[in-house]
């Protein structure tokens, strides 16, 4: 073990500003310390529900709340973070620090439903530059392709950070004495794979070419795609998309007629944009409507939701072929 990269000797060795690496320490530590409540559970007063709301609408779960208390403070002490947004919170913060350079942008805990029944839930971050040390909400509304690093942790089994400063992705698991090892120093998504990730509970509320791709994975080798396909669905995009970039494979959360007028239900700021860079940066795809790639939308709002499509490449192609 003594052997593996640090993450800070992988960041040292980055050929990326000396204030995004400090940005990036910053935030693998905080996620230090979420695991740390997170594997507590109970026993530190961490499940359950809050008793309050999100922006969104939906309960906050007291790990919610304590995750991004965690990163939120982190963030907005580091010198070269000039400020903060967040799924859990209205608005953006700013940070008031006249050397701030960077917005960092994070789902504090993705996969809320997970954390009572101890399945695996995360963290996503997206850094962007700042326009000034002094921003605004429409600053942090810039399109994924602007974003100069993404990362997730995932709590699970063991705990892992999966980062990118547009150079390759790279993965780090946590020691028993707290420090992010490398243990995966090339990630690549297969290009082929034989594996779908979808809530298949909302298969009769999809659109017609979502039907015809997943009819298609059903029918395995009998069927018009020749092969047969397994299904998983963890219920927390942070797991699914770990899980494709491990070993390969796809996830959908696409549209659906329950609520025809929202788009989707993930957060184009702070689920499609990193997730999709992490999955490109790993020569994968990911893509909205199967023309549009993630990274390429214009952001509108804050907590603007996108249908997504993303992993393996030449599974994305077939979804949109569909």
């Amino acid at each position: 073990m003594t052997d593996r990269l640090s993450l800070d000797a992988h960041l040292n060795g980055l050929d990326v500003p000396a204030a995004l690496k400090t940005v990036l320490a910053t935030t693998a530590a905080a996620c230090v310390d979420i695991r740390n409540v997170v594997s507590g559970g109970a026993l530190v007063g961490a499940l359950g529900a809050s008793g309050a709301v999100n922006v969104q609408d939906e309960e906050q779960k007291k790990l919610d709340v304590i995750a991004n208390d965690i990163l939120t403070e982190a963030l907005l002490a580091c010198p070269v973070v000039a400020g903060v947004a967040s799924e859990e919170m209205d608005t953006v913060q700013s940070a008031t620090n006249p050397s701030g350079e960077y917005l960092v942008l994070f789902d504090p805990l993705d996969g809320s439903s997970n954390i009572d029944i101890n399945a695996p839930v995360g963290t996503i971050v997206s850094v962007l530059k700042a326009p000034s040390a002094t921003p605004v909400e429409t600053d942090f509304l810039q399109a994924g392709h602007h974003q100069v690093a993404a990362l997730y942790a995932v709590y699970g089994g063991q705990t892992m950070l999966v980062l990118t400063t547009r150079q390759g992705v790279a993965g780090f698991t946590l020691s028993s004495d707290g420090r992010w090892l490398m243990t995966h120093p090339d990630v690549t998504v297969p290009t082929h794979t034989k594996e779908f990730a979808i809530n298949m509970s909302n298969q009769r509320h999809w659109a017609e070419p979502v039907q015809r791709y997943v009819a298609g994975c059903l029918a395995g080798a009998d069927g018009p795609r020749g092969k047969n396909f397994n299904m998983r669905w963890v219920a927390a995009m942070v797991a699914d998309v770990h899980r494709i970039l491990m070993r390969g494979g796809v996830f959908l959360y696409p549209w659906d007629a329950r609520e025809p007028n929202k788009p989707g239900k993930l957060r184009l700021m702070y689920e499609g944009n990193p997730m999709a860079l992490l999955i490109e940066q790993a020569g994968g795809k990911a893509t909205t409507d199967g023309v549009q790639s993630i990274l390429d939308v214009i952001p509108t709002e804050l907590h603007q939701r996108i249908p997504v499509a993303l992993g393996s490449a030449a599974e994305v192609d077939q979804i949109v072929s569909a």
